[in-house]
């Protein structure tokens, strides 16, 4: 590249917008993410990468996921003038407007602690499982440890895995989410995931996984439809 600076598409913030649209609505609703507001949100300083995507198991069935160089860029004076002052399209297309279900959550990444430099250059992924959750406040302390430490590692292992990242809210419930990125929706189907999934870790299956409550719809597997 010629000593060019390389693209940053990942930091510590996260937003995932998750809808559900009526089928009349649904083409109008597709092309104006892809042709006006996904464009609009990556002009605005602090949003590095976008992709929307489509549940092939679980839900909601829309998702929208935002890289940013930290969760605060969501708040700045650029985004949250275009929330205050939304297109025409916008106002007919928004999912606050259209969405059966709207739900806009904004996270800071928790796991791993910082950004490499391989994750920070990469794209967005072309499968997402996401997993949404939370636990009960007297159990948090082991459940992150015993996530970060001995069950994430475990899906390192499995062919078409990329990498996973744990998040928690800034904005939205539940508390918790765990985004696995795939080379396919099929890695999620695969023996080698259904085998780490089953694997016990005493600590997990005793005390943690039976306290953990999942959103409706989580786990979801998406498959990307859309990036700009």
């Amino acid at each position: 590249n010629g000593g060019g600076k390389v693209a940053v598409k990942k930091g510590t913030g996260l937003l995932m917008i998750y809808t559900d649209v009526a089928a009349d609505v649904e083409e109008e609703f597709n092309r104006w993410y892809n042709e006006e507001h996904i464009p609009e949100r990556l002009s605005i300083p602090g949003v590095l990468n976008a992709a929307r995507y489509v549940a092939v198991k679980g839900g909601p069935k829309h998702l929208a996921c935002y890289e940013l160089t930290e969760p605060q860029a969501y708040y700045s004076e650029i985004w949250q003038g275009h929330l205050n002052n939304p297109t025409e399209w916008s106002k007919r297309m928004s999912p606050t407007v259209v969405g059966d279900i709207f739900i806009r959550n904004l996270y800071l990444l928790l796991y791993p602690h910082d950004v490499d430099g391989a994750t920070s250059q990469a794209d967005m992924a072309p499968a997402l499982l996401v997993g949404r959750m939370s636990v009960p406040g007297d159990i948090e302390v082991r459940f992150n440890h015993v996530y970060n430490n001995q069950r994430l590692p475990l899906y390192r292992s499995i062919p078409g895995y990329i990498r996973g990242r744990r998040f928690a809210a800034v904005e939205g419930e539940p508390k918790y989410i765990t985004v696995h990125e795939c080379e396919s929706t099929d890695v999620a189907d695969s023996p080698e995931w259904e085998t780490v999934r089953k694997t016990v870790t005493p600590e997990w299956n005793s005390t943690i996984s039976p306290n953990m409550t999942h959103a409706a719809g989580s786990p979801g597997v998406y498959r990307k439809i859309f990036q700009a």
